[in-house]
């Protein structure tokens, strides 16, 4: 009878145990899936984001030209005296008139004061600017309050410009910062699918990858802490 109860025991142990083992077989094949389809997601986009933060880094090295460079160009446009109020009407003036497709990235004014010119003390009026930022160009606009003409320069980023600002997401939509936050997000969601498919939730693997992260943060914190 004893042995009968023991039979049964280890019959209903090891029952158990294959049980067990094959949910997290199943949960690793799915986790695998969500890996390689995450990985496949974020593939083109993060090759962008990594030549592109190549190229930031190393800049002052590496001297692409891919195609036509930055191009610059000025010009001054008439406006009636006294016909803007303050920087933001600049700002829409300059949109309007030059049909840009996005409103000013920011405004602002600096307030007129004396400055010495030669061997007299003069004032100079009142300073506006308005900026237009997008991945393609860059627009400054400026304006001496009572003056006559608004100047207006417009710099073409260039195919490696338009690159960086796209990394750096200066003037995107909101369509391509959410597009940006997501490869973030899979990166993140990489990093962790695959700590869990590397440890196949052995206890000991872990154990040892948490104790190797945690090493890793305490080492960035110290090294923070030291700056």
């Amino acid at each position: 009878m004893q042995i009968s109860t023991r039979v049964a025991a280890a019959s209903t142990g090891n029952t158990i145990r294959a049980a067990t083992r094959s949910r997290r077989s199943q949960f690793l094949k799915w986790l695998r899936k969500i890996h390689g389809w995450v990985g496949l997601w974020g593939a083109v986009l993060g090759l962008l984001f990594g030549v592109t933060g190549i190229l930031q880094n190393h800049r002052a090295v590496m001297k692409f030209r891919v195609g036509q460079g930055p191009v610059v160009s000025t010009v001054q446009l008439p406006v009636a005296a006294g016909s803007l109020n303050d920087p933001r009407d600049l700002g829409k003036w300059v949109r309007s008139g030059l049909h840009l497709d996005r409103p000013s990235s920011s405004v602002s004014r600096q307030p007129a004061q004396p400055v010495t010119w030669g061997d007299q003390s003069v004032v100079q009026p009142e300073r506006w600017t308005a900026r237009f930022i997008s991945p393609r160009y860059f627009v400054n606009a400026e304006y001496w309050k009572g003056g006559t003409f608004v100047s207006v320069e417009r710099r073409e980023q260039g195919v490696i410009g338009m690159l960086e600002a796209l990394h750096r997401a200066n003037g995107a939509s909101a369509g391509w910062v959410l597009l940006a936050d997501s490869i973030a997000g899979s990166l993140v969601l990489l990093s962790l699918t695959g700590v869990i498919l590397w440890t196949e939730l052995n206890r000991k693997r872990t154990l040892g990858a948490c104790l190797f992260f945690g090493s890793i943060i305490a080492m960035i914190v110290f090294a923070l802490e030291s700056v």
